[in-house]
């Protein structure tokens, strides 16, 4: 222990999307994991501190590229630079986590680990702290795999679900004054749409699926063995290598043939058991500016709120608007659109229609406008 932490407890932040879909703001080369959307910090720095009382700060891994890399060095400036793992290409989260694992595995064979996202938003950062304690203390025993599921609030369609079967016993020790139940994992469900989602609502007994993991190394090296058995071999070769001069080449090779598949379908909706913990603790996926809207709500983020920082609106209604700061943006006679104002772009959307961003993109990208991207 310390400081009342467990040493054998290593968070793992993937940080290797692009984020496409929150452009302007989110570009190749910062995306959107190193953005600062509520000039309030960058969603890495903010998970990476979210962390700090759960995990001692030299047991925290981050798995990027070497842009991310890059950005990480800039932007986290104690970070320790062993602790950051450069994927050579992305190739899904499967092979993602199990490089990761292979690198944790080095450094712990009794690791227990918290695998998260980078750009994932946490109101109730007490909540969200004790749900994963709780996770610790279940995983430690490796009898399966842990994941964290979201209580919904609405019918929403960009989410993964997770189907609960009966519900568990909290560990005596975290079960005083608890604000999240554990279940049994009954299915998974992918993104569903509106009607289906409705009907998940109104079961009760599906919830969203953060994509966040808790499980010991013992346990996540079977459930590789057991479903994806020639990914394991590759995982215990890439073991071997690291801190050898073949290290390099064995991670390259690996990910030069591997097909990309999520670690959910290639692992989590094949292992038995799975567990979910669920609570309520603010959590938002930012995958669009619909999503980020429904966590600021109407207002203006600037770098300052000064004078002439203003946003101008005649006979104009429920708009959402990001600026540069020092810029004026003056809107007359319209409503329900998002305007994300950047030194060199600019989007204007119709609330509720953000999911296709992305297809903005994929045009800029045909059109040979890769400067804007």
């Amino acid at each position: 222990m310390v400081n009342g932490v467990r040493k054998n407890v290593y968070a793992l932040i993937m940080a290797g999307g692009i984020g496409k879909e929150l452009w302007p703001v989110s570009r190749k080369k910062l995306p959107k994991q190193f953005a600062d959307l509520f000039d309030d910090g960058t969603m890495i720095t903010r998970t990476v501190q979210r962390m700090r009382g759960t995990v001692i700060d030299d047991n925290v891994f981050i798995i990027t590229s070497e842009l991310g890399r890059r950005q990480i060095s800039t932007s986290l400036h104690n970070f320790r630079v062993d602790n950051i793992i450069v994927e050579p290409s992305s190739r899904n989260t499967a092979l993602c986590i199990a490089l990761a694992t292979a690198h944790i595995k080095k450094r712990d064979p009794d690791a227990v680990t918290i695998v998260l996202p980078a750009d994932h938003l946490v109101l109730d950062d007490k909540v969200f702290n004790n749900i994963i304690e709780a996770g610790i203390e279940i995983a430690s025993g490796k009898k399966g795999l842990i994941t964290i599921g979201v209580k919904p609030d609405r019918p929403e369609t960009d989410y993964g679900y997770i189907q609960v079967d009966e519900q568990l016993s909290i560990p005596l020790a975290f079960a005083a004054g608890c604000d999240y139940m554990l279940f049994r994992v009954k299915a998974f469900a992918e993104k569903p749409d509106l009607a289906t989602a409705a009907e998940f609502l109104e079961s009760k007994d599906f919830y969203w699926n953060s994509g966040i993991f808790i499980w010991h190394i013992d346990a996540i090296c079977r459930e590789f063995e057991r479903s994806m058995p020639d990914l394991y071999k590759d995982l215990l070769n890439i073991y071997e290598s690291l801190g050898t001069e073949n290290e390099q080449k064995v991670i390259e090779d690996v990910y030069s043939w591997i097909h990309p598949i999520s670690i959910d379908y290639g692992i989590i909706e094949k292992a038995d058991p799975v567990f979910v913990l669920t609570g309520e603790f603010g959590w938002t996926d930012l995958g669009s500016w619909d999503e980020v809207l429904k966590v600021v709500g109407r207002r203006t983020l600037t770098t300052e709120e000064r004078p002439e920082d203003r946003l101008v609106q005649i006979d104009c209604e429920n708009l959402f608007v990001k600026k540069p700061s020092g810029k004026v943006v003056c809107t007359i006679g319209v409503y329900d659109l998002i305007i994300i104002d950047t030194d060199d772009a600019l989007l204007i959307c119709q609330k509720g229609e953000s999911h296709r961003v992305g297809e903005i993109v994929d045009t800029l990208r045909r059109d040979g406008l890769e400067e804007y991207l």
